[in-house]
């Protein structure tokens, strides 16, 4: 069995056995024996599939110049992640790219049954038990969820914490100038978590919003944040890094009453920024209030199962002005190729993939704390901040000459450095990292 597929022994005996096979050298029965390999590759033991494609490139770049890119340690929502050739090439079938909008279900049951397994990870891994088909980006997904929470509530007082995404609260701000909402920004404590006050007296709100971990890396505290959120009568916005809950307890499970985030991490490539992916989960008490598509589970008129998009008549093409969004439409392809990724990842190989997130992220952190260079606070996931003696930005500058994408400067703090660490980060890299940052210091 090659090393780097993130299948237990268990799940490829319950795949073969649906399959009705003995084994795996019956799964590839069909391949002509004249092509194929009767002795195995010479290729290192115990690599994944990441650093066996590395492998062949190093090959490859023994008969041409190649262009390396740089290392990053940069996150901020966007994340450099080892993306699976199962997931890449399964989610480029013309099926799925080529799939128009799917009102006609008869005609669009591939991409309808698609977009419902998306739908049930999503709410599996957020904890809540309706999520949408997906949304544009995840500062599309704050707002929207705000905005439900709003027309819920029929309150347009808004708490958000100075640790959820900058770009996030711009976005927030800048739909917020047109609905008369009243946005309130709570600051952050020295630790880079929210400075949640005991009380907020006898406000009414209509949102409580917080990150999970929030843009600086902190893992907040859920707990404090729905007790404070219950008092004033909103709901609790959570802003969430999908792997992250590869470790943490479900924010549905803390008591989010709607969960956000950013999908870019689940097997989308970086794309010089974009298309991104929204998520988008929230109670069933607010179901007829969610913004954009949602594809549902029926029978058709043979008793078979079947899947259609629902709830149609809240959306913009029937209500107009009566709609709680204006969303009427999903990222169809990036919410299959997260669903295909999940697929291919599965629950243990998923949590696999959030430990290595972070045990990478901690090993970088104690080795920057050598240099002087400690991390606001200890409850991080795969990403912290440290400041810097000098000019953050100056910093980061140096370190592109060397190859190195060193972080993120959040805007406003040039004495701050926030890094990242993913599962492409190998041990090598961050050492080398190190290294050269410890010279541009002294």
């Amino acid at each position: 069995m090659p090393s780097f597929a993130p299948h237990t022994d268990e799940e490829i005996r319950q795949m073969l056995g649906d399959l009705h096979m003995e084994s795996l050298e019956e799964l590839y029965a069909t391949i002509p024996v004249a092509l194929r390999r009767t002795e195995p590759l010479d290729l290192p033991r115990d690599r994944s599939e990441i650093e066996i494609v590395e492998e062949f490139g190093r090959f490859g770049a023994a008969n041409s110049a190649v262009r390396t890119s740089l290392v990053s340690f940069a996150g901020g929502g966007v994340y450099d992640h080892d993306l699976s050739a199962a997931a890449r090439h399964l989610g480029s079938q013309s099926a799925f790219v080529t799939a128009y909008t799917p009102y006609q279900p008869e005609v669009a049951q591939g991409v309808l049954q698609a977009l419902f397994e998306f739908q049930t990870m999503v709410a599996r891994l957020f904890g809540l038990p309706v999520a949408n088909a997906s949304l544009y980006d995840g500062a599309a997904s704050l707002v929207e969820a705000v905005n439900m929470a709003v027309g819920f509530t029929k309150r347009h007082r808004v708490f958000v914490s100075a640790g959820v995404h900058p770009s996030y609260r711009e976005a927030l701000a800048t739909f917020g100038a047109g609905t008369s909402l009243d946005i309130e920004v709570l600051p952050l404590q020295g630790d880079d978590t929210c400075d949640l006050p005991d009380s907020l007296g006898d406000t009414q709100g209509a949102a409580l919003v917080v990150g999970y971990p929030n843009y600086f890396g902190a893992i907040e505290d859920l707990h404090r944040a729905k007790a404070l959120a219950a008092a004033i009568g909103a709901l609790l916005v959570v802003v969430v890094d999908p792997i992250a809950l590869g470790l943490l307890q479900s924010p549905g499970a803390l008591g989010a009453d709607i969960v956000v985030g950013e999908g870019q991490s689940l097997g989308i490539p970086l794309s010089f920024g974009g298309p991104l992916l929204g998520l988008f989960a929230a109670k069933q008490e607010y179901l007829r209030l969610m913004p954009g598509r949602l594809v549902g589970e029926t029978r058709d008129l043979e008793g078979r199962r079947a899947f259609v998009t629902t709830l149609r008549t809240r959306e913009q093409d029937i209500r107009r002005e009566k709609a709680t969004s204006n969303v009427c439409t999903n990222q169809t392809l990036m919410a299959i190729q997260a669903a295909i990724h999940l697929s291919w990842l599965g629950k243990a190989g998923f949590a696999q993939l959030a430990r290595r997130n972070y045990d990478g992220a901690h090993y970088l952190a104690a080795q920057l704390g050598e240099l002087g260079l400690v991390p606001s606070t200890k409850r991080f996931f795969r990403e912290f901040t440290v400041r810097t003696p000098i000019s953050a930005t100056e910093l980061v500058h140096r370190m592109l000459a060397h190859g190195f994408l060193a972080g993120i400067v959040p805007p406003g703090f040039d004495d701050r450095l926030i890094c990242a660490v993913t599962e492409a980060r190998t041990k090598a890299e961050i050492d080398l990292f190190v290294d050269t940052l410890g010279k541009e210091l002294r």
